[in-house]
């Protein structure tokens, strides 16, 4: 038969029109397959922002990513800011709706976030989950991403403090390296010793600006603490807080730590690795700081953290992986998170050295991950009084308020017990709010 194509001046035959049918069946699966390539890459372009604030980790957590990504196909980036424009940042992305898509979650503001609906709930899916088991996780880290029921975290990490020192500066000054007999009282007596007159080393720097590395594990081994365990009353005031803190008021008047403005101005990490100060007492995190600088790799070393009286004591806590409620890919950032939960992503995590992972037992291997420090400290202070970092609904109001208000006892005008019962009424304020 003939075909006339209306408005065409052409009659085909019956092969022309075989032969037509043929072509436009090989144009429209052309045509099929680029929309769908084309969609497929649309997908795959739509790459995962990933925020978290310690640059010092950010190298393995990518590199961890990027093995995510070999699997999923999904791209995951990255975006690192400081420690405080982080939470101006994602204050303000909880705003606007440009949250991170996946994003570390800290217990000082979990509550809030928790209960405001920003936060993705990873409850149905971690039921679900084959790799996600809650009972593998320190409950602590567990119960700081729970709210109401439910689960908007997956844990990341756990961290232990330690007392780091320079090796070079005790054998100068003859001092045995610190070890599991040293008390508080044993540190402010080489911190004396390990001063010097000219003032270009210091034998102690305690940090003014993060309470968990510093004198929180002096409190609470002294059988004092920060908050009432309901979460209403300060214990700034208890009794033994302040005779826990007064040590750091002798520290202070002996000359062996900082001034204030020193301590404002560079702070304990920058302090340690320029050799201006012997000792200092840090987190677990500080590991990648401190082994990719020079001159702490060379000349320092860890130790299990002083005992009080009634203990030795550190203060833990840990991060969780948390997603955008309102996110354009949820079930991206669900397999994302759900992997960087699993055993060996945590091992991995480990391995690399980014620093302690939450799953139980993936932690020997972060241990052997600097052979040049002895990174059992960290792991022997699991074994140590632990106590989760003291937090509430507002944490970072009392804690900013807290900070201020110790700067007068730096400065000499007010008395360590003063400062802090002027403290426990303002907090007890704050904490009425709540």
């Amino acid at each position: 038969g003939y075909a006339i194509i209306p408005n065409h001046k052409y009659i085909f035959d019956d092969k022309e029109i075989d032969m037509l049918r043929k072509t436009w069946l090989f144009v429209s699966i052309a045509l099929i397959l680029f929309i769908s390539a084309s969609f497929s890459s649309a997908i795959a372009a739509e790459k995962l922002i990933v925020g978290i604030w310690d640059s010092n980790q950010q190298p393995g957590i990518q590199k961890i990513l990027d093995e995510w990504t070999a699997v999923s196909g999904i791209e995951a980036e990255t975006q690192v800011t400081t420690w405080n424009e982080y939470w101006t940042v994602l204050e303000a992305g909880a705003s606007g709706g440009t949250l991170p898509d996946v994003f570390w979650m800290h217990s000082n503001v979990s509550q809030k976030y928790m209960e405001n609906g920003i936060l993705l709930d990873l409850t149905d899916r971690i039921a679900k989950s084959e790799g996600i088991k809650l009972e593998n996780y320190y409950a602590d880290i567990v119960d700081l991403y729970s709210y109401d029921g439910k689960h908007y975290a997956i844990p990341k990490d756990i961290d232990t403090i330690g007392l780091w020192y320079n090796k070079t500066y005790f054998d100068e000054a003859g001092l045995d390296y610190p070890d599991e007999s040293w008390t508080w009282e044993t540190l402010r007596e080489a911190a004396k010793k390990l001063t010097r007159e000219d003032g270009s080393v210091y034998g102690y720097a305690i940090n003014t600006s993060n309470n968990q590395d510093s004198y929180y594990n002096l409190i609470y081994s002294y059988g004092g603490s920060v908050i009432s365990d309901d979460k209403k009353t300060s214990k700034m005031d208890d009794p033994k807080t302040i005779e826990a803190m007064e040590v750091v008021e002798g520290m202070i008047q002996d000359g062996s730590v900082p001034d204030l403005q020193t301590l404002s101005e560079n702070g304990t990490q920058v302090l340690f690795e320029s050799g201006k100060v012997a000792m200092v007492t840090q987190g677990s995190w500080m590991v990648p700081a401190f082994r990719d600088n020079e001159y702490t790799a060379a000349n320092c070393d860890v130790a299990v953290l002083p005992s009080g009286p009634e203990s030795r004591v550190s203060i833990y806590n840990g991060l969780g992986w948390a997603a955008d409620a309102n996110g354009k890919n949820p079930d991206a950032a669900w397999s994302l998170i759900e992997y960087l939960g699993t055993k060996e992503a945590q091992l991995r995590q480990a391995e690399l050295g980014v620093t302690m992972s939450a799953y139980k037992g993936t932690s020997d291997a972060w241990k052997n991950s600097v052979p040049g420090f002895d990174l059992q400290a960290y792991l022997d202070m699991l074994d140590a009084k632990l106590v989760i970092r003291p937090y509430s609904r507002n944490t970072t109001v009392w804690e900013t308020m807290v900070q201020q208000d110790l700067g007068p006892v730096w400065t000499g005008d007010k008395t360590m017990a003063e400062a802090l019962k002027e403290i426990a009424a303002k907090m007890d304020a704050i904490l009425a709010e709540e």
